[in-house]
């Protein structure tokens, strides 16, 4: 009994998080009457951006391995997410659109779920039509760790061609603004 509460003082503080990060455009001072703000001015990638850690080799949905460094030399959208997450599933349906969009490009979009067996993730990418890679995250808090820390999910980061982390986006961010990062990288 005792773990379930700790479970959902968990996922309680996990969502206040996710909540509390989101961005709120109809708050911003340039939104307009309807709450819409114009996409930021995005810069490409900050001189003195991080290098990304692209040294690890995950397993997709299938079983199969798959090496982040595989992805150097493409625009990579990094997403840490879990089925369970719901501002993560107003995303997926963006970064479907994305992949579709702007693979062609040179984008690859990667989600992580951070804690869903292959049982469980099958069915839900079947379900969604996730056209990108799905890889499974649990048991690898060495990855999050590289990206972290990760506060609360989703988290988006975009990684440029040369391997730099470009962007990071703790909670739901809007399509429009990423839209415009990803554009600025490709």
């Amino acid at each position: 009994m005792r773990g379930r509460w700790l479970i959902a003082g968990v996922a309680a503080l996990a969502l206040a998080w996710t909540v509390l990060t989101m961005e709120m455009p109809w708050l911003a001072a340039d939104a307009d009457a309807g709450g819409q703000v114009a996409p930021p001015e995005t810069e490409a990638c900050a001189a003195d951006a991080a290098e990304a850690n692209l040294g690890f080799t995950l397993k997709d949905a299938s079983d199969n391995p798959v090496n982040l460094a595989s992805y150097r030399g493409k625009v990579i959208l990094l997403d840490f997410w879990a089925t369970w997450c719901g501002p993560c599933k107003v995303e997926i349906p963006w970064f479907i659109e994305f992949q579709e969009t702007y693979g062609p490009q040179g984008l690859q979009v990667v989600g992580v779920s951070v804690d869903d067996t292959p049982d469980k993730l099958r069915p839900y990418i079947a379900d969604m039509k996730m056209n990108y890679v799905v890889l499974q995250g649990l048991g690898h808090d060495d990855l999050m760790d590289a990206y972290g820390p990760l506060l609360g999910i989703p988290v988006t980061v975009l990684i440029s061609r040369e391997g730099q982390v470009c962007m990071k986006h703790t909670g739901l961010v809007s399509k429009d603004t990423l839209e415009a990062q990803i554009k600025a990288l490709l």
